[in-house]
């Protein structure tokens, strides 16, 4: 487990295969609850090549010094992301 935000990823290994590669992320919060947002690819077993871009939100609580996941939100589409922004850009200027 990490026991750092900047040790959390939401990339993911299989052996010695990656399944899912990070490709960015952002903290939104530290402290004892951390907030972080993840752009990632799944790989796609078929083809063996990475897939889409994907999103996700993850929350994580500290506990005896680790991070645990304890929530998480996936934007399931680059459409569903747009439409977040654009709810929250709406938002943000009124």
């Amino acid at each position: 487990m990490a026991e750092t935000v900047d040790e959390l990823t939401v990339e993911y290994h299989e052996g010695d295969e990656m399944t899912v590669k990070e490709l960015d992320k952002v903290v939104l919060t530290k402290g004892a609850w951390a907030t972080l947002m993840y752009r990632y690819q799944d790989l796609d077993r078929k083809t063996g090549e990475f897939g889409p871009d994907k999103y996700t939100i993850r929350r994580y609580q500290k506990r005896n010094g680790e991070y645990s996941q304890r929530s998480k939100f996936n934007i399931s589409s680059k459409d569903q992301a747009q439409q977040i922004i654009a709810a929250l850009s709406k938002w943000t200027d009124e």
